[in-house]
């Protein structure tokens, strides 16, 4: 199974803060909570990931919330890979990717956009990122 990046489960975090901040200053709502105590269980691991089936209830269901707000694709609407190009210049995924996406699990995508992020070379990225910004808008 497919790894969850410890910056999504961070990712995940200031969302529902954001979502539903402290009353008081100190405390956290419950998402809050359950998504905190396994981002401090990777870092005292010192883990980058955690398997996708190892996150469970409340945890689970908080990121799985946060990963819904996020949008679901890198397309772009220009796809070499219809083209014949190995990686899609639009968006940097593989052609395996993008052949299979609609049945990858959120962690897989997830792990996908790092990827494609990271490496910034796609046109999402430089060339068209208007695109890339009018998505994540939505």
């Amino acid at each position: 199974m497919a790894g969850i990046h410890i910056t999504d489960i961070e990712a995940a975090i200031n969302w529902w803060r954001a979502r539903s901040p402290s009353i008081d200053g100190i405390s956290a709502c419950a998402e809050v909570r359950a998504l905190a105590e396994v981002y401090g269980t990777m870092v005292w691991q010192h883990e980058l990931q955690l398997d996708e089936d190892l996150l469970e209830g409340r945890a689970r269901e908080a990121w799985l919330a946060w990963y819904r707000s996020t949008p679901d694709t890198p397309c772009i609407a220009i796809c070499s890979t219809s083209q014949g190009d190995e990686v899609c210049k639009g968006c940097g995924r593989s052609f395996d990717e993008v052949q299979h996406w609609t049945v990858m699990s959120p962690a897989e995508k997830r792990a996908t956009w790092r990827r494609i992020t990271m490496e910034g070379t796609a046109w999402r990225f430089n060339r068209y990122a208007e695109r890339g910004a009018d998505e994540a808008a939505a």
